[in-house]
């Protein structure tokens, strides 16, 4: 389904489908490792922020704590993370990215980047610059309302 180019005055609504759309052309573009959409986005949050206990990585990525364990084992498997133990609390573990899952990760996002910059190579100037102002103040109203109590 492709509604076309979101008109100046769009709803919230025709924005989120714009988005929605957006963000499945970057994620399917992304092949290296072969990795599932879970894999993909659990890695790349070890890859942003770096070794997390198993239970954070959990929520972070919404999912339960088994299916976490699951996930994490066969990217064990994979070569793409490793447990250790966690200095701070000798009963803890925590999950981080090995050079392997590193390296998977750098090339998902720049497989992801070219892609974006694909599309917007098809957009006119006022365009691009319109979408090279509004992506950024968009992550920052994100991150502000994630920062919220």
């Amino acid at each position: 389904m492709n509604p076309g180019p979101v008109p100046a005055d769009a709803s919230a609504e025709d924005l989120m489908i714009a988005v929605e759309q957006l963000v499945r052309y970057v994620r399917h573009s992304a092949t290296a490792g072969g990795l599932s959409t879970a894999a993909s986005s659990a890695l790349g949050r070890l890859g942003r922020e770096g070794p997390q206990r198993l239970t954070e990585l959990a929520r972070a990525e919404n999912v339960s704590q088994p299916n976490m364990t699951q996930l994490v084992t066969r990217m064990e498997r994979a070569g793409l993370v490793r447990r250790t133990a966690d200095r701070t609390d000798g009963r803890g573990v925590l999950v981080e990215a090995t050079d392997t899952g590193l390296e998977v990760f750098r090339q998902r996002r720049a497989e992801r980047a070219e892609a974006l910059r694909g599309l917007l190579e098809e957009l006119t100037e006022p365009e691009q610059q319109a979408v090279r102002t509004a992506l950024p103040a968009l992550a920052r109203a994100v991150q502000d309302h994630q920062a919220r109590p």
